[in-house]
C-alpha cells in the first residue's frame, strides 16, 4: 500500500510556495472557502487546542455557533482566529497529520499568512501594528543619542506606558527591551565584507578556511549587541573569521507577520544581493535569532522559488549552534572549555525546531565538562509583537507559564533560549510569579535567592570558553 497521502505516513511533509503572485491568492471569496475548509479539518481533529489560542479561539466559535460546525460561524468572525495567529508554525511541524503530501494538503500557517495579506492589503491594520513591526526603523531612530535616553526612560515610566497602552495598544505591563546606541554593525565596523579578504571560492573542499557572515539581526544590532559580540568571539577562537554584509536591513520576519508582502519583498531585494556577494566567495551565514535564520531558511525560498540568489543564500544560512556542531562534526571545535555550566534549562524556540537541525544547542553545550541540558520543547507565547500587545499579552505569558513551571521546578544554574526575545519573555514571566508568591506572603522572600536573568546560549558557551 502506498504510505503518501496517508493520516500517519511516514513521507517527510512537504512545504509548497505560498503563491503571493497569484491573482487567486488574493480572492477574498476563495479565502473563505479555503478558511472554512481548513477550519472544518481543525474542528474535526483538534489535536492542536494546547498549542496556542488560535485554536481555543476556533473551537469556541464552532462551539457557540447555532449549528455546532464550522458552517454556522459567521465568517466576519474567522478573522478572530487570524488575529490569534502569530505564525509559529509548530501546529504544521509537531501536530498536524494532514499538511502534505497528505491529500487535505493543510497548511494551517500559510493560510493565515493569506488571510493576514489580504487583512493588510484591505487596511484592516492597527497604525500601532505597522508602528511595531518597523523594527529597523525603530532601532535606528532608538539608537541616536539623546533619543537614546528618552526612549529607555520612557520604556521604564509608569505614567509614559500608561500613555502607550491607551494610545497604541502596548500593553502598560510588557516588558520592552532596552535600546542600545551602539549598535553591533558600528561597533563591528571594520568587519564589513571585503572581497579581497576572503579569496576562497564557493563550494571549496578546504573547510579550514572558511569564513561566516554575521547577520546581526534588528534585535542583536539594536537591543542586546552583547549577543551579536558574543557570536564574533565564539567564532574567532575557533579560528573562523567573521564578516558583516556591506547592508543589512531587517530580514522581514515581522512584515511578514503582519501580511505586509510588498514589504517583505523590497527588504528582500536590500538583503539577499549583500548576503549573496558573501556566498559568492564562500562565505556561510548565521544569525542568533531563529525567526532571521528562518525567514532566510524557509519562507523567502518559499515566496521566492525562482529567484536563485535567494535560494543560494538559504542553502548557506545556518543557525549558530547548527554551525558549532558541524564544527565539531569535523574536529574543528575547540573544547578548551574553563568551565562547567552545571544545570541548564535551555528553551527551544518554535522557529528553531521549524528549522529541522535537531537539538544542535544541546549537543554543543553538553560537550563542556559537568554539564546537563534539559529542553523545553514548548511556545513561550511571545512572537516578538504578540507579548506586547494590549490585547494579547496575558495570552502570551499564559503560553509561558509551563515553561516557568520546568524551571522552577528544575532549578537550573542558567536558563535561556536562542531566541533572546522569548528568554526575556520568560525571565519576566519566572520574575513577576515570584514577585506573586511574595505579595501572598506578606512581602517575605519565598524564594532562596533573586530569579537569575535569562542568558542565551552563545553567552553561555563564552562563559565556559572563559571569553
Amino acid at each position: 500500500m502506498a504510505r503518501e497521502g496517508r493520516e500517519g505516513g511516514l513521507d517527510a511533509p512537504t512545504r509548497h510556495p505560498l503563491n503571493q503572485n497569484d491573482a487567486k491568492f488574493w480572492d477574498q471569496e476563495d479565502l473563505n472557502k479555503e478558511l472554512e475548509r481548513v477550519f472544518d479539518i481543525c474542528h474535526g481533529c483538534r489535536r492542536c487546542v494546547s498549542l496556542c489560542n488560535a485554536f481555543p479561539t476556533l473551537f469556541d466559535l464552532v462551539d457557540e455557533s447555532p449549528t455546532l460546525e464550522v458552517d454556522g460561524i459567521d465568517v466576519a468572525d474567522y478573522n478572530k482566529v487570524v488575529d490569534q495567529c502569530y505564525l509559529c508554525d509548530l501546529c504544521y511541524l509537531t501536530k498536524c497529520p494532514y499538511v502534505p503530501p497528505h491529500e487535505w494538503n493543510l497548511d494551517f500557517p500559510h493560510v493565515m499568512v493569506r488571510a493576514k495579506a489580504i487583512n493588510f492589503k484591505n487596511g484592516d491594520t492597527k497604525f500601532r501594528d505597522n508602528l511595531i513591526t518597523s523594527t529597523d526603523m525603530i532601532g535606528k531612530v532608538a539608537a541616536l543619542p539623546v533619543v537614546n535616553t528618552l526612549v529607555n526612560a520612557g520604556n521604564n515610566t509608569a505614567p509614559i506606558r500608561a500613555v502607550m497602552d491607551k494610545a497604541l495598544g502596548i500593553h502598560k505591563d510588557a516588558k520592552l527591551p532596552p535600546y542600545s546606541s551602539k549598535p553591533a554593525r558600528k561597533t563591528h565596523g571594520a568587519l564589513i565584507f571585503d572581497p579581497a579578504r576572503n579569496t576562497v571560492p564557493a563550494n571549496t573542499a578546504d573547510s579550514a578556511h572558511e569564513r561566516v557572515t554575521l547577520f546581526t539581526t534588528c534585535y542583536c544590532n539594536y537591543n542586546e549587541p552583547s549577543i551579536a559580540d558574543s557570536v564574533i568571539k565564539v567564532l574567532e577562537h575557533n579560528g573562523v573569521g567573521v564578516d558583516l554584509a556591506a547592508r543589512e536591513h531587517c530580514c522581514g520576519m515581522p512584515k511578514y507577520e503582519l501580511g505586509d508582502l510588498k514589504t517583505v519583498e523590497k527588504l528582500m531585494e536590500l538583503n539577499i544581493p549583500a548576503l549573496y556577494e558573501t556566498v559568492k566567495a564562500g562565505n556561510v551565514i548565521v544569525a542568533a535569532v531563529p525567526s532571521c535564520v528562518l525567514m532566510f531558511k524557509q519562507e523567502l525560498p518559499l515566496m521566492f522559488p525562482d529567484n536563485e540568489q535567494v535560494q543560494a543564500v538559504a542553502k548557506a544560512f545556518y543557525d549558530p549552534f547548527e554551525y558549532l556542531h558541524k564544527l565539531h562534526k569535523e574536529g574543528r571545535l575547540s573544547l578548551d572549555f574553563k568551565h562547567s555550566l552545571g544545570n541548564v534549562s535551555y528553551h527551544v524556540a518554535c522557529h528553531q525546531r521549524v528549522q529541522n537541525i535537531g537539538p544542535k544547542t544541546k549537543l554543543v553545550l553538553e560537550l563542556i565538562q559537568d554539564t546537563m541540558v534539559k529542553n523545553i520543547e514548548r511556545c513561550s507565547g511571545h512572537d516578538g509583537t504578540y507579548g506586547v500587545k494590549s490585547e494579547t499579552l496575558e495570552f502570551a505569558n499564559k503560553i509561558a507559564r509551563p515553561i516557568v513551571t520546568q524551571i522552577e521546578t528544575q532549578e537550573p544554574d542558567h536558563y535561556g533560549s536562542d531566541c533572546p526575545v522569548a528568554g526575556r519573555h520568560i525571565e519576566t514571566n519566572l520574575k513577576n510569579k515570584a514577585k506573586e508568591r511574595a505579595s501572598k506572603n506578606g512581602g517575605e522572600a519565598t524564594i532562596a535567592e533573586p530569579v537569575k536573568d535569562a542568558i542565551h546560549p552563545i553567552d553561555l558557551l563564552c562563559l565556559a570558553y572563559g571569553i
